[in-house]
């Protein structure tokens, strides 16, 4: 899975993504690869509830050529030195216009920042602050940018996993920032390599449904298209965005903050994940904000792992290769991949013996006295989970009360359906 996901950031990584245009397009095609998608092109103009899908940007150089003759903020050496959506410009300037459209960090004089101006038609250059400091202020300066701001569509991806149910659980990503790694291309590939997992899944409980979108406007326009259908058909859901640098995992809830996407993220991160954070919903965030705004509501969290905002590194050229960890990225699939165990075990069990405790002996359930070798552990844990097999609580409810994953309960269970001893219930 490591070469994998390098494999694939190395290849992502040089693309100058934004919500909409050609480094989107070509970036959902190399994801594609990994999870056949079926994308869809929403028109420019097009009124998704508050928004309006913005015109198509696209670019193809940019740089500020200083007095001397000297080529500097070059977009080709990398794409943050222009701020996102430029309008296009070819003009002589002199110092003094010039620094009104430039952009620094000066605590952080190393680092480019990342700006972006997609409902405000302007233009912009970003540089460390030590280039900026270095700037001359006599003469004539020249600005470029090669871009085109037109009517054209915003794109964003799709695939589905049938499972035996109707019932879904969705995990959605967005895929739109320029060259940067913890806040751009970890959720993506993070993402595509549940999908695999679970494409390989054998009698899948849930359908599956993974969306990657550009952020906040795309997921918007997911929407207005398909929140009808996840409202009635939706159990739980999470975003992914910041999963691939060294940190300890945090787990953001949804608005509700005991939905079972809560609850499970919860549980495996108590028994699996020591060191882990849990985080009430707020709305600076990722799209989370989106699924759990009033009118939908839905059963969402975030899983992340250095939160954005919370590290130096964020929204800046920082954020690079040196800055994650495929590990990272590889254990957050991991973490997922036993959310969903959970959530394809997670039922109301009711046992066919309800008055008193069944006889499993005669079952074949029982260790005979003598024999040295059983698993005592494993025989508590079936036996714990019959006595609390009463058809109201469900597996989490019954791992918790054992103190235990419910993942330790997966023999039990598989075991119990064979022998008949126990049924899902709906009540």
């Amino acid at each position: 899975m490591i070469a994998q996901l390098e494999s694939y950031f190395d290849r992502l990584w040089p693309i100058c993504r934004s919500i909409t245009g050609d480094g989107l397009r070509e970036s959902l095609q190399i994801i594609n690869e990994l999870v056949p998608m079926t994308m869809h092109e929403i028109p420019t103009g097009t009124k998704c509830f508050d928004w309006n899908i913005p015109k198509e940007w696209n670019i193809k150089d940019a740089w500020i050529e200083t007095p001397s003759g000297k080529r500097i903020a070059e977009f080709k050496v990398h794409n943050l030195h222009v701020v996102n959506y430029s309008i296009p410009i070819d003009k002589k300037m002199g110092y003094d216009e010039l620094v009104k459209h430039i952009y620094t960090i000066p605590e952080m004089p190393e680092a480019i920042p990342y700006i972006t101006s997609y409902y405000s038609e302007k233009w912009g250059f970003c540089m460390t602050h030590q280039e900026f400091e270095q700037l001359e202020k006599e003469g004539e300066y020249r600005v470029f940018i090669d871009s085109s701001l037109e009517p054209g569509s915003l794109t964003y991806g799709e695939a589905i996993l049938e499972g035996s149910s109707s019932r879904e659980v969705l995990f959605s990503t967005y895929l739109c920032h320029p060259s940067m790694a913890n806040n751009e291309l970890s959720g993506p590939l993070v993402q595509a390599m549940v999908y695999q997992a679970l494409a390989q899944m054998p009698d899948r409980k849930y359908t599956y449904r993974f969306v990657f979108a550009p952020e906040t406007i795309g997921i918007i326009a997911y929407l207005s298209r398909i929140g009808a259908h996840l409202k009635t058909n939706l159990d739980a859901g999470f975003v992914l965005t910041c999963c691939g640098d060294p940190g300890d995992i945090t787990y953001k809830q949804s608005k509700h903050g005991n939905a079972l996407c809560d609850r499970v993220a919860q549980h495996v991160l108590k028994y699996d994940y020591p060191k882990h954070s849990i985080k009430p919903f707020a709305v600076g965030g990722s799209d989370e904000r989106q699924y759990c705004s009033p009118g939908f509501n839905l059963p969402v969290g975030s899983i992340i792992r250095s939160q954005y905002q919370e590290y130096k590194e964020y929204h800046t050229s920082l954020d690079n290769k040196d800055f994650i960890s495929f590990e990272a990225m590889k254990d957050t699939t991991e973490a997922l991949l036993k959310f969903v165990k959970v959530l394809e075990l997670n039922e109301k069990y009711e046992g066919t013996v309800q008055h008193c405790e069944p006889q499993l002996g005669k079952r074949g359930m029982y260790p005979a006295s003598i024999d040295p070798l059983f698993n005592r552990e494993a025989l508590h844990n079936m036996m714990h989970f019959l006595s609390y097999a009463d058809g109201h609580k469900d597996l989490l409810e019954i791992a918790d009360a054992r103190s235990r994953s419910a993942l330790v309960f997966e023999d039990a269970i598989k075991l119990c359906q064979e022998k008949g001893m126990v049924k899902p219930t709906s009540k």
